[in-house]
């Protein structure tokens, strides 16, 4: 087969992919090219990464390809657009194309075989969450998108339910797999919690969230939980809440909340954290706090698992599906509840030590090799 994989989510192979599209891309492609040396793969990237930042991905059956427009450049008029990522696409002549979002345009002319994988339907579960215009165009890109697939990957099962009732996609068409998570969260780390403290000005034991900062991750009530917890937890004072992520829509009401409840000197903000910085950060937090509002998967979740932070998580969408059983579930919209699972949690060293021990047996069930295989099954198929 000649397999083409949309790999313009990552625009840096130099470094290690950031969360999102761009690290499911990132770790599909690693895992399909060590486990499939028959089939010939292309692989689109975008025209500003450079041919020695691919290297990496060069081998005997692999053809880098490079899209001759950047796929984020707002200024490319649709026309363009359409013309051009056709004639990309179509002179390669493959048996099925991945789209690897719903996002990233497909041609409306192209009439070859096409797998988009969906993460979320966060727009039509969560709409509030989300600027209209935003929540519109999204919506018609989800729609476009699965009009033009002839099978869908969904990333987890409640997914794959909601692209079968909101776009009315056949179900026998669409395939839940799982995303997997690098084996470098598992294991001992090398960071000791004075190493960590340092590097994030943390005073003594700390709560850790991570996740983009916006609304879908319910942080305004998280920092509204964590207020009340220092306020009613006898030894709270040892306690700060370490909030990593990078910013996103509606991030400055974030900081002044800090302010508005007198918790600004207990919050710290580190700002994107990446890399080998992300595993001593989950490792050595007292647990971990996700109660999102809406999750098409939950990496985050599943990252912290694997590195034994005992987990405060919601129990809505996927995260039920994702955590098993080896969390500490909390009604998302319930601010008193989340502040009660905060105080449990520091408590109660047994339930921490406990569900540190079931969080890391349930991460091991997540892998890229197992993800890449049963993706290529769904290439086969079509």
């Amino acid at each position: 087969m000649r397999i083409g994989i949309d790999a313009r989510a990552i625009l840096n192979p130099e470094k290690v992919a950031p969360t999102g599209v761009a690290n499911y891309v990132w770790n599909l492609l690693k895992n399909l090219l060590e486990i499939d040396k028959s089939n010939q793969y292309i692989l689109f990237f975008d025209f500003k990464v450079r041919d020695k930042d691919v290297k990496r991905f060069t081998q005997p059956n692999v053809k880098i390809k490079f899209f001759p427009f950047s796929d984020y450049k707002k200024y490319m008029p649709a026309a363009y657009s359409e013309i051009l990522g056709m004639a990309t696409f179509a002179r390669e002549k493959m048996d099925v194309l991945h789209t690897t979002s719903p996002l990233s345009r497909v041609p409306a002319s192209y009439r070859g075989k096409i797998v988009t994988t969906f993460y979320d339907f966060a727009p039509y579960r969560v709409p509030e969450l989300f600027p209209r215009l935003a929540t519109t165009k999204l919506k018609t890109l989800y729609s476009f998108a699965a009009k033009k697939s002839d099978r869908i990957i969904t990333v987890s099962e409640s997914t794959k339910k909601d692209a079968k009732e909101l776009l009315g996609f056949p179900e026998e068409k669409i395939t839940a797999i799982y995303n997997g998570i690098d084996n470098r969260f598992f294991g001992e780390d090398s960071f000791s919690r004075d190493d960590v403290k340092k590097n994030y000005g943390i005073i003594d034991k700390y709560i850790l969230f991570l996740g983009t900062l916006e609304p879908r991750k319910n942080l305004s009530r998280v920092l509204d939980a964590f207020a009340r917890f220092k306020k009613n937890y006898k030894n709270s004072l040892e306690y700060q809440l370490v909030v990593a992520g990078k910013k996103g829509w509606l991030t400055e009401e974030y900081f002044q909340q800090t302010k508005d409840l007198g918790i600004e000197d207990d919050v710290i903000f580190t700002g994107y954290v990446g890399g080998d910085e992300l595993k001593p950060l989950y490792t050595n937090a007292e647990f971990f706090v996700m109660p999102s509002l809406y999750e098409g998967f939950g990496q985050t979740i599943v990252e912290a698992m694997a590195c034994g932070a005992p987990c405060l998580v919601s129990k809505v969408s996927s995260i039920p599906e994702i955590a098993d059983g080896a969390a500490y579930f909390v009604d998302p919209h319930d601010t008193e509840g989340i502040a009660k699972g905060m105080t449990e949690l520091a408590s109660n060293e047994d339930l921490r030590t406990g569900l540190s021990a079931s969080g890391v047996k349930q991460a091991k069930k997540f892998s890229w090799e197992k993800c890449a295989r049963e993706t290529l099954e769904v290439y086969k198929n079509v």
